[in-house]
């Protein structure tokens, strides 16, 4: 079932889109928090948004902005402001559609399910994993936090994949070391340490102190 994000602040208008798209088997839901957007796409990790440009706080260009750093999830503008300038700056921002209002609700979810046949059937399903505001994206490995892009190894994208999968949870230094021998190379224990460290420096550096604690004898955990 695809999960579908409504950021749009007129709640009769959020609430008819979700009643509606929810009829044809989809799962919706509608934002709340307008200041956090990202925090709330990063919980319900969506496979498609639909995106109003006039929002509080902060426009929707902007809210595609932030989720283009993370994420190639497809983005549809639904807009009353629909002329041709705007409709330009959403495609150029990185959206894959624009709707204009007021909108027929048949239309809207057409155009939803076209949008999800051409992103899944051929580029599969995108992901995104969050824990304490930053954000690892499984489709292109990329690591964000606080505007930030954060360069990480084949390595060091694994191992961290690895703990935030199991977030809460200690994962041993076997389990890593197996999860960096199934790919490409040789891991033994001193190689994993080096990657550790270089992993928590890199963390450090970007402002996310003991995002990885070491529980002794035991291995590794994100909390």
């Amino acid at each position: 079932m695809y999960k579908i994000l409504i950021v749009e602040d007129d709640r009769t208008i959020a609430r008819a889109v979700k009643k509606h798209i929810e009829a044809w088997g989809f799962n919706a839901r509608c934002a709340e928090d307008f200041r956090n957007i990202m925090e709330e796409f990063a919980d319900f990790n969506p496979q498609l948004v639909l995106l109003d440009i006039s929002l509080p706080f902060f426009n929707g260009y902007h809210w595609c902005s932030e989720i283009r750093r993370v994420s190639k999830v497809p983005i549809v503008f639904i807009s009353s402001a629909s002329d041709n300038m705007n409709i330009v700056m959403a495609m150029n921002m990185g959206g894959d559609d624009f709707i204009a209002k007021p909108f027929d609700l048949n239309v809207l979810t057409a155009k939803v399910q076209a949008v999800l046949r051409r992103t899944y059937d051929f580029a599969g399903q995108t992901g995104i994993i969050e824990h304490r505001g930053a954000m690892l994206s499984t489709q292109d490995t990329c690591l964000t936090f606080d505007g930030q892009n954060i360069e990480l190894s084949k390595n060091e994208y694994r191992i961290l994949l690895t703990l935030l999968e199991n977030k809460g949870k200690v994962v041993s230094r076997e389990t890593l070391m197996e999860r960096l021998w199934a790919t490409d190379s040789f891991v033994d224990e001193n190689t994993l340490t080096v990657n550790v460290t270089r992993l928590r420096k890199k963390l450090e550096a970007a402002g996310l102190d003991e995002f990885i604690t070491t529980r002794k004898g035991m291995g590794y955990i994100c909390l």
